[in-house]
């Protein structure tokens, strides 16, 4: 088999292998290009090239085909693949069918001649084929050409194959739980079971036993033996959401269990030995949390082996009118109805707004205009209010919303029971008030107290009255 130093480009549209030509060659690297998959399989019997690009979808034998050829007949030539689906489950099959690397359409000149270099200097290690590349609904829910989500795909293909730690970060309702699902589902752990746990929303002294189980009569109430979220997830991935939160005490004992696999249950003598792969999330800065001394640096360090940052919604303008047309469809199956489409207009607002709370905010919106629309096109006045205020109107209008929303519940109230309407209120608004002051001072009670307008003394005594002792 002669080798020649150049490199193949193979696509149906000519305009792309003008543009990879010339970019390729200003790099100063040979290229022969070819329309189509079937002449490149038929040259392959006499030279083997540095690399070749191709696009998945052709006229005659496409892309895929090729690479599977490739792999089995030339397993150390790197391929590179070109698609314009900027999804995962393509580029997820496409590493794990043994490609060098994708490139999304339209793809950056400049990467792609990146991508072309480092394939022409790395003729790779011969890599595994995994057939089993399974897809599922909630990949689908993995949308986004843009580059930062296309750099969150990427990782998932390059990480299909280990069992790293990693660590997601990005503001709530970004989709860092459908990120760890896709990368249990594409890991070698994909058999085993994949395990969610709120570390937020469980109260720090149920958290233990949650995470950890415990032993009968560990405490009271405790009957029967019970196994934690560590033992179910054996064999599989435990996925720690809103990690930030967790108490000090608890990062001590996921520090060891991280670090020698085993533990105790709750009440426990004998220690349990485990076999989980850890992905931890949190909206929170943990550096930041790190220099104050409320997360442990040792715990960081260990759950910060790969870090994959999931970008905000108003940061990814190019893919909402993509999400929106896949919640609208998925809405629309579930109620077993017509999908409903936007209205120009409507597109045009979702586009200006800035989805505080991103993927997640976008399909209930989504959701709720297909069923409150009464017309088969969602027009602007079928949307909620929040998305047609300016900035400076959403708080006024908040705070109409929620006195409004209150005058409802105590009219109900008021016919329903016979309770005194304040003994039910007071206590309720006070909780409210006060978790959302601590929240905002991550838990520091003295800064709470001043930003609630009240003494430390009057805030540590209605935490008590009011069951929120922590």
């Amino acid at each position: 088999m002669n080798h020649h130093h150049e490199v193949w480009i193979v696509d149906d549209d000519h305009a792309i292998r003008w543009v990879l030509e010339r970019a390729l060659a200003k790099a100063d690297i040979k290229t022969r290009s070819f329309d189509e998959a079937d002449k490149v399989i038929e040259r392959l019997r006499n030279v083997e090239p540095d690399a070749i690009v191709t696009d998945i979808r052709m006229p005659g034998t496409d892309g895929m085909v090729l690479l599977d050829h490739v792999n089995q007949n030339h397993p150390d030539l790197p391929i590179i693949i070109m698609t314009a689906f900027a999804d995962l489950n393509r580029a997820v099959a496409v590493f794990q069918g043994g490609a060098f690397d994708y490139l999304p359409k339209p793809f950056d000149v400049d990467d792609a001649v990146t991508v072309v270099s480092r394939a022409v200097k790395n003729s790779p290690q011969s890599r595994s084929v995994d057939e089993s590349s399974a897809t599922s609904d909630t990949d689908a829910a993995l949308i986004g050409s843009a580059p930062a989500m296309q750099e969150v795909f990427r990782a998932i293909g390059r990480l299909s194959k280990s069992n790293m730690t990693v660590l997601l970060t990005g503001e709530s309702g970004t989709g860092k739980e459908l990120v760890a699902q896709a990368l249990h589902r594409h890991s070698p752990r994909r058999d085993g079971a994949f395990v969610a746990i709120n570390t937020a929303a469980i109260p720090s002294e149920l958290l233990e036993s949650e995470l950890f189980g415990h032993e009968k009569g560990a405490y009271t109430g405790a009957t029967r033996q019970r196994l934690g979220h560590f033992e179910q997830a054996n064999s599989g991935t435990l996925f720690l959401d809103e990690i930030g939160d967790m108490p000090a005490a608890l990062q001590s004992r996921l520090l060891r269990v991280l670090a020698d696999g085993e533990f105790y249950r709750v009440g426990g003598h004998e220690s349990v030995k485990v076999d989980v792969r850890v992905i931890a999330a949190t909206h929170q800065n943990l550096d930041i949390r790190v220099s104050e001394g409320s997360f442990r640096e040792d715990l960081y360090h260990r759950l910060n082996v790969i870090r994959l940052h999931l970008p905000a919604l108003r940061d990814r303008v190019e893919d909402v009118s993509e999400l929106a047309d896949y919640f609208l469809k998925t809405t629309a199956q579930e109620l077993a109805i017509e999908k409903k489409s936007l209205r120009q207009s409507a597109l045009d607002l979702f586009l200006r707004y800035q989805w505080p709370g991103n993927v997640r905010q976008l399909g209930n919106v989504c959701r709720r205009a297909t069923i409150m629309a009464p017309a088969q096109e969602i027009d602007v006045d079928d949307l909620p209010r929040e998305l047609r205020v300016n900035d400076d109107e959403q708080v006024s209008l908040l705070g109409e919303e929620w006195e409004a929303a209150l005058k409802n519940w105590a009219a109900r109230l008021l016919m329903s029971e016979n309770t005194p309407l304040l003994d039910e209120a007071v206590p309720r608004f006070e909780r409210i008030m006060i978790s959302a002051a601590l929240a905002q001072t991550g838990g520091h009670r003295q800064d709470a107290a001043r930003l609630l307008g009240w003494g430390r003394n009057t805030l540590t005594r209605k935490i008590k009255e009011l069951g929120l002792e922590v």
